[in-house]
């Protein structure tokens, strides 16, 4: 294994002409980039994944380019400029892709959230420029079907495949790591196999969870709704299993956040079956989640205030005093004309009581974290990793990165908020803190903080004493983008060729060792025959030539019974 990833770091070959490439254009909403990949031929097992690898040049770095801005800024008022825009990007993957190997590299471009905001006839005309005019400048497999919109959940399927493929779950013959039992369809089957982790993923705007379901029946028996006093007074309740009965409008919306997909090359074979639970949570990244904050805490004291004598923050003098800031630290928030002065108080505790409220959703139109359907996890039998804000929170200040303890992380966020501000910033300014800290960090730290254990142990129900869950940047030394997974599940079919080619080169040589053994076989029953007629030849001249001596002897016999001697005279 470490040899394996030591490999991966090093230049790649471009001069071995057994290596396949692919390419694959990330169109986000803030730039675009992309990402080469490579891999050997497959090995010949049905049962094994593409060795797919990032690219790297003779100076052993990752071969990606990213420009500004997204797709959906430089074309959306003129489409006729989506192929332009790429123009940068596929000349740089052209240029580290072999140029005999460009007719079978496929190339594909997929676009995320930036795309996702435009009207659809706006991203259709987008595409059909980049399928029209690319083909003639570049000569990547690239088709209709290779330039597509993605929605968040395939995003975030991609992003799955692409850290468990790095890990190794899917190379089922190693037995070292824990299994888990995976039940297959509604027949009662079911196979044992790696157990694959699950991936927290906290951005500025939005919240992801992705975690693979290995009992099929997580949305069975039939659920129902129970309405207290009818269904025009009260939103669906949580479900009950029920036998009977009209089913909860929310089952349809939960069954749509299960994606089910085979990796493997051959859809008969349920070894690489996947059923994963998918779901993005718009509003409640870090950053919205401190505006989302802010705004709570401002209606609350404009509330407040008009109660007689009370003039909360609405001066330095009077602040608001805000338990999700350091102790000291001043502050003033300003929305639709209004201004609250804050002065931070520290108080960690108190800041997640005060969070509780925002695991309800931004609004009305959007989920809830809280009220959310979620899939059903064994926490004494799965591995989670946290990405983004979840690493940023525990390593940048709290130098907690890495494996997760509830009881650690909340006694050092309760220590980092209880400080006085200047104290802090003179932490920073020593370098006691991570390269990444910066003045933004250090000032929402104890928000953030508070905010991700909100949405850990309150939102998606972890336990407070679970052991699984790592915090990280990299893996194995390096970022994993879902890039990767897409190009996994995107060339899954791929190995069908190399199994047909090596079928082929087998039966060739099968029939080639069979005509050999069959000549032989004839040459020696041709000899056989050859000897057989001489031996019956010979036998027939044989009997011939018995049959004419005793036919001789025959004639001699009859001729000596049947001519009398002549009569001699014996005289007068």
């Amino acid at each position: 294994r470490y040899l394996s990833r030591v490999e991966e770091l090093t230049a790649t070959d471009t001069e071995d002409s057994a290596l396949n490439y692919g390419v694959v254009v990330d169109c986000g909403s803030s730039g675009s980039r992309v990402f080469v990949y490579f891999w050997p031929p497959h090995n010949g097992n049905p049962h094994d994944l593409l060795d797919i690898k990032q690219m790297r040049d003779r100076s052993s770095r990752p071969v990606v380019k990213k420009i500004k801005p997204g797709i959906s800024v430089a074309a959306a008022a003129a489409p006729e400029q989506a192929t332009p825009y790429l123009r940068p990007l596929l000349q740089f993957a052209a240029a580290h892709v072999p140029a005999q190997k460009h007719k079978e590299t496929p190339l594909y471009t997929l676009c995320t959230a930036g795309m996702r905001l435009l009207p659809e006839r706006r991203q259709a005309a987008i595409l059909e420029d980049l399928v029209r005019n690319v083909p003639l400048e570049f000569d990547f497999l690239f088709s209709k079907s290779h330039a597509e919109v993605i929605s968040g959940k395939q995003e975030g399927v991609y992003a799955w495949i692409g850290i468990n493929f790095v890990l190794g779950r899917f190379d089922h013959e190693d037995e070292e790591d824990a299994v888990v039992t995976v039940a297959l369809g509604d027949q009662g089957e079911s196979l044992i196999r790696k157990r694959t982790v699950g991936i927290l993923d906290m951005g500025g705007a939005s919240l992801q969870i992705a975690y693979e379901v290995p009992d099929s029946g997580a949305f069975s028996p039939r659920q129902v709704c129970i309405w207290p006093a009818g269904p025009e007074s009260s939103p669906c309740l949580p479900w009950v299993a029920a036998d009977h009965g009209p089913l909860c409008p929310q089952e349809e919306a939960a069954k749509s956040l299960l994606a089910e997909f085979n990796l493997g090359c051959d859809v008969q074979h349920t070894g690489h079956l996947y059923r994963v639970y998918v779901n993005t949570f718009l509003g409640f990244g870090g950053n919205f989640a401190r505006q989302r904050y802010e705004e709570l805490v401002l209606n609350q004291t404009y509330v407040h205030n008009r109660l007689p004598s009370q003039r909360t923050g609405l001066s330095p003098e009077t602040p608001f005093l805000d338990p999700c800031l350091p102790v000291g630290l001043e502050d003033t928030v300003a929305r639709g004309g209004q201004t609250l002065y804050v002065r931070g108080r520290g108080d960690w505790p108190a800041c997640v009581e005060l969070l509780q409220p925002l695991l309800a959703g931004p609004n009305s139109s959007q989920a809830s974290l809280a009220g959310a359907y979620k899939a059903p996890i064994d926490f004494g039998n799965s591995e989670f990793y946290g990405f983004s804000e979840f690493f940023y929170c525990t390593e940048d200040v709290l130098r907690l990165g890495g494996h997760y303890s509830a009881s650690t992380f909340t006694s050092a966020a309760q220590e980092y908020c209880s400080q006085r501000w200047e104290v802090l910033t003179q932490r920073f300014r020593g370098g006691l803190y991570s390269a990444h800290a910066d003045q933004h960090r250090l000032k929402y730290q104890c928000f953030k903080s508070a905010w991700m254990y909100q949405v850990l142990h309150q939102g998606f129900r972890f336990p407070l004493d679970y052991p699984s869950l790592r915090t990280a940047q990299l893996v194995y030394d390096r970022e994993v983008q879902w890039t990767l997974g897409a190009i996994l599940y995107k060339t899954r079919f791929l190995p069908l060729r190399d199994l047909r080619q090596e079928s082929i080169r087998q039966a060739h040589a099968s029939w080639l060792r069979l005509s050999f053994v069959y000549n032989h076989y004839l040459f020696f029953a041709c000899i056989l025959v050859v000897a057989l007629a001489i031996v019956l030849y010979l036998l027939r001249l044989r009997h011939i030539h018995r049959r004419q001596l005793r036919l001789a002897q025959l004639t001699l016999l009859w001729l000596d019974k049947v001519v009398v001697p002549p009569i001699q005279g014996n005289g007068p």
